[in-house]
């Protein structure tokens, strides 16, 4: 069994924003694999299902980016799933747009979302598939780039890119 988190921020005030590239391939893995992702319990909206045969929680935590990790460790721990099984989706801006990386496990790179993940698994070994959302423009403000929306040319690169990811998920 399988714990399939994508990260991001709830409301529709976050919608299709570069933080919530997380929660998108999420809805898209959901809706590939018929699995509704509707139920409210361990601080995520999640639903569980099949892919490949494998049994999988697809999970959208619903704490807010930089505390992703309570839900994560109440699922892990409610479905005693070890952290090797634990599917991390999430935004990355050292990643040109679009571009993936996969990795088995490592550091939080900045990002506090993972930082978090990490406090509650206890460990940094856990898979993650990271997204890449494009460095910020010099100038900008790190959380109004990852809290704003692609341009119209980016986002038809994301859209295949959580595409890839889904299929990466696999």
């Amino acid at each position: 069994m399988y714990v399939i988190a994508g990260l991001g921020n709830p409301g529709s005030k976050y919608e299709k924003t570069r933080h919530n590239v997380g929660f998108e391939t999420i809805d898209r893995i959901a809706a590939e694999n018929q699995i509704r992702v509707e139920e409210k319990k361990h601080k995520a909206l999640y639903g569980s299902g099949y892919i490949e045969g494998e049994k999988v929680i697809l999970a959208k935590p619903q704490t807010f980016m930089n505390l992703s990790g309570e839900s994560v460790r109440e699922l892990a721990d409610y479905y005693k799933i070890p952290s090797e099984n634990i599917i991390v989706i999430y935004d990355d801006i050292s990643l040109e747009v679009g571009q993936l990386r996969i990795r088995e496990k490592g550091s939080a790179g900045g990002h506090n979302g993972i930082k978090n993940i990490i406090l509650h698994l206890g460990t940094e070994v856990f898979p993650r598939i990271k997204v890449g959302v494009g460095e910020k423009p010099k100038g900008w403000d790190l959380a109004d780039y990852v809290l704003g929306c692609y341009s119209a040319e980016d986002r038809k690169i994301i859209d295949e890119a959580q595409k890839e990811a889904a299929d990466a998920v696999k």
